[in-house]
């Protein structure tokens, strides 16, 4: 049964005066550093793996430029959300719902990405001889709509399975969370909407364990892990870091959305877990990912670098 338009506009108020009452709306801060931070940075790896010929052959880095548009579609509509939760704007249910599925999707096209992303490198390592012509670059491009198209069937399927009259899809509230939407999305029940997100994360997680753990057993023979600081494990380190930093908001928005309606949880604690999570830990691994994922790969920084030069060179001959 669909919760009504009354009780929407008494849940988003009182979360309104919760996070006046505990200024949460200085979070906003945070978000939008780290926002401006990635945004510049981003854009920049996505010109180099796209405008270099080499790069954007190579199922990798398609990969990572997959995980950084991901990346920065869902900062965008985070940080419009966040500011406008802070500013008090009135939004629409319907466009806050919008807002809610699109942001799954970008979420969990970049889980499923960098999950891919370690299959990947399971599979150059284990069939090397067959690697190439398995993982074509258009097989690829296939592969990645593919993972678009399954990040979204869930969240827009919701939205259209639930039936709303015109009255609670016009009724503006003053917060717009994906919590609060997918709260309020009750289809049957709502165990099937976080049993969703926690069954999907698991598959994830026991997939790159796999990879990880075959590979480690397929090149230990090789001498690759023998030294402290040796790149295999410094990679496996770094990735390892910024996969756990992936997961670990969605593990906790779905504690957010166990404990959403439970009585025995203050109000208060729901929600300052949600605000902690949606403007600081979301944002972390999006804040490193071009660092750890895409800097660290030697092509991309080469061409970075080699682009630089370029520039510079040009900038001295038009001013002499």
């Amino acid at each position: 049964m669909m919760a009504s338009p009354a009780m929407i506009s008494n849940f988003t108020q009182e979360w309104v005066e919760t996070m006046k009452r505990w200024q949460l709306e200085l979070f906003c801060i945070p978000t939008v550093v780290i926002s401006l931070a990635t945004f510049l940075v981003n854009p920049v790896l996505l010109m180099c793996i796209f405008l270099t010929r080499a790069l954007r052959q190579e199922t990798r880095y398609l990969l990572v430029a997959n995980t950084l548009i991901a990346d920065i579609i869902f900062l965008i509509l985070n940080l419009i959300t966040l500011t406008g939760n802070a500013a008090g704007a009135q939004i629409p249910w319907i466009v806050c719902e919008l807002l809610t599925a699109v942001l799954v999707t970008a979420y969990c096209c970049a889980i499923l990405t960098v999950t891919l992303m370690v299959v990947d490198t399971f599979a150059a390592v284990r069939w090397p001889l067959y690697y190439h012509d398995f993982l074509s670059p258009a097989r690829t491009h296939c592969i990645l709509v593919g993972l678009w198209v399954l990040a979204a069937i869930y969240p827009f399927t919701l939205m259209i399975l639930v039936r709303e009259d015109k009255e609670s899809s016009l009724k503006k509230v003053p917060v717009c969370l994906a919590l609060i939407s997918l709260g309020f999305l009750q289809v049957k029940n709502i165990e099937a909407i976080y049993l969703y997100f926690f069954i999907s994360a698991l598959i994830c997680a026991f997939l790159i364990f796999y990879c990880y753990i075959r590979l480690y057993m397929v090149t230990r023979t090789q001498g690759i892990w023998h030294s402290r600081f040796s790149r295999a494990r410094v990679t496996v380190l770094a990735h390892g870091v910024l996969l756990l930093l992936y997961f670990a908001p969605g593990f906790v928005f779905t504690l957010e959305l166990f404990v959403f309606q439970r009585d025995d949880v203050s109000h208060d604690v729901r929600v300052w877990i949600s605000t902690v999570n949606a403007c600081v830990l979301m944002l972390l691994p999006r804040a490193l990912a071009p660092y750890l994922y895409g800097l660290r790969y030697r092509e991309i920084a080469g061409t970075l670098i080699a682009r630089l030069h370029r520039h510079k060179r040009l900038r001295q001959i038009t001013f002499s």
